[in-house]
């Protein structure tokens, strides 16, 4: 069971997974080593799953993010879920309750491309696309 501490932990963790354990230990009163074994247990629970980079890929490369809703025309999806985890352009891909059945994140170059990808799901089923206009958080 998560304490206090181990969610304060946590909080700073989501910040900036870069932060030393010491410096985490400033703020949550506890020492280096004692904050390194809780975040041990929490990786050996599974509860930090990982650590990762965000990165602003609009300055890598322009991009248009598309959000994709997917309305499904058959109730097996083992192909379509398939087909999620292989193209690249799904930067995110979630099971939804409501309307439709799956929502995407999508980048993708340009129109064309675009126009490529959502060609590619008719097969599936229809869907509704929103583009992005900027990004909040």
């Amino acid at each position: 069971m998560l304490d206090q501490i181990d969610l304060s932990i946590l909080a700073l963790l989501r910040k900036n997974s870069r932060l030393q354990w010491k410096d985490i230990g400033e703020q949550v009163h506890l020492s280096g080593q004692a904050v390194g074994n809780r975040i041990r247990r929490m990786e050996e629970q599974g509860i930090i799953q990982g650590y990762t980079t965000l990165i602003d890929e609009s300055k890598i490369a322009p991009f248009l993010t598309a959000l994709v809703t997917m309305f499904m025309t058959t109730t097996d999806h083992s192909l379509f879920t398939r087909f999620i985890k292989s193209r690249s352009e799904i930067v995110e891909a979630h099971r939804i309750s409501g309307e439709g059945c799956y929502t995407m994140v999508v980048h993708v170059p340009d129109q064309e491309a675009l126009n490529h990808f959502l060609d590619a799901l008719l097969p599936f089923g229809n869907y509704r696309v929103n583009l992005s206009i900027s990004k909040l958080k």
